[in-house]
């Protein structure tokens, strides 16, 4: 018997889907040279269509009734993000598709990440790279001195969205001297951060704000002026979240006012663009949407691609299904505890919070 076909809408590193093309017959549209709508025709008139499809944010055709209409043997979507807002789920259900996608696997390679970014802005590491590759070293005749950079401990920082993610960020800045405090939808019981009910409250009584919530309705531009001015003109922000939570322009115009003192970026409201104000800024460190991309991630998606694939061909629950309730995307993925245990079968290593999402 063929393995079963599985349309691939997505590009990774070179090697990461190699276990799952072993398996399955992979449909990959990077690998064509037809245009997005002809490869779909192409592949929908099929003997054998597709019933999955692997997808990612900022791909070929947006995750809805468009490519549904165009497949419309699809019953299965595997996201290789954690986040779904790039994914209709409103469309998914009323269609009868199954969503699931990365769980928490990315949570410590983006906590890590978002530490990474926040020194870099506090201690200018970036700016410092670019001052002696340009000559500017103050033992140089005629150069300069950065400006002093700022110790990490003792700083408050308020995180939005202590799902996951945002956890681990706490732990790790925990560790290093900071006070933590969070905003989320509802209260934590299981935690002894400080809470507070609005972005703006948490802003007031932070030094730095670290955005690490799902992008939803509720979300979407949650950083806005209100909260940069809150923060205020010692403030920074971080954003390991998705490029649309934060007001990109108010930020722009906070950074070049100096009502916000720096930023550390890795997602922007319309990728791959960044505005170009941000290029010359030395207060403000950017990357390009990478915070996932170690080997040790790469290996974890492959298997729970292959885990959830598994599970759909032979009938069973995803392992990391997410569901649509009330008109909102909620990224928590459907896990039963026996599915939950699956899971840690597959990664053979404790889950701490892997599947808890807050927002």
């Amino acid at each position: 018997m063929s393995s079963p076909p599985v349309l691939l809408l997505c590009r990774l590193f070179p090697g990461t889907f190699t276990d799952v093309a072993h398996r399955f017959r992979l449909l990959d549209f990077y690998a064509s040279a037809l245009p997005i709508h002809a490869f779909l025709a192409a592949v929908a008139a099929h003997a054998d269509p597709p019933r999955v499809v692997l997808v990612f944010g900022g791909g070929p055709i947006p995750v809805g009734a468009e490519l549904f209409d165009a497949v419309p043997s699809l019953r299965c979507i595997i996201t290789v993000s954690a986040g779904t807002n790039h994914i209709d789920l409103r469309e998914c259900a009323r269609r009868g598709v199954q969503v699931a996608n990365a769980g928490g696997i990315y949570s410590t390679d983006v906590a890590d990440y978002a530490v990474g970014l926040l020194l870099d802005v506090l201690r200018h590491v970036s700016a410092g790279d670019r001052f002696v590759r340009r000559g500017l070293c103050p033992e140089q005749r005629g150069g300069d001195f950065l400006p002093l950079g700022s110790k990490i401990g003792g700083r408050r920082v308020g995180i939005i969205g202590l799902g996951s993610i945002g956890s681990a960020i706490a732990r790790r800045l925990e560790a290093f001297g900071c006070v933590v405090s969070y905003h989320n939808r509802r209260r934590r019981e299981d935690v002894a951060y400080a809470y507070f009910p609005t972005a703006t409250d948490l802003a007031a009584s932070s030094d730095v704000l670290v955005v690490a919530c799902a992008l939803t309705a509720e979300t979407r531009r949650i950083v806005d002026r209100g909260v940069l001015d809150a923060l205020g003109e010692r403030g920074v922000v971080v954003n390991v979240a998705r490029g649309a939570n934060v007001d990109e322009a108010e930020l722009v115009r906070a950074l070049a006012e100096g009502r916000v003192a720096g930023a550390g970026l890795e997602v922007f409201d319309d990728e791959p663009n960044v505005p170009p104000e941000l290029w010359a800024m030395d207060n403000v460190v950017l990357t390009p949407h990478q915070a996932i991309f170690t080997p040790e991630s790469m290996a974890d998606l492959s298997r729970v691609v292959l885990a959830n694939l598994d599970a759909f061909f032979a009938g069973e629950p995803l392992l990391t299904r997410v569901k649509h309730r009330g008109g909102i995307p909620n990224p928590l993925p459907d896990c039963v505890p026996a599915v939950y245990d699956a899971i840690k079968s597959v990664f053979q290593k404790t889950i701490d919070h892997s599947l808890t999402w807050c927002w």
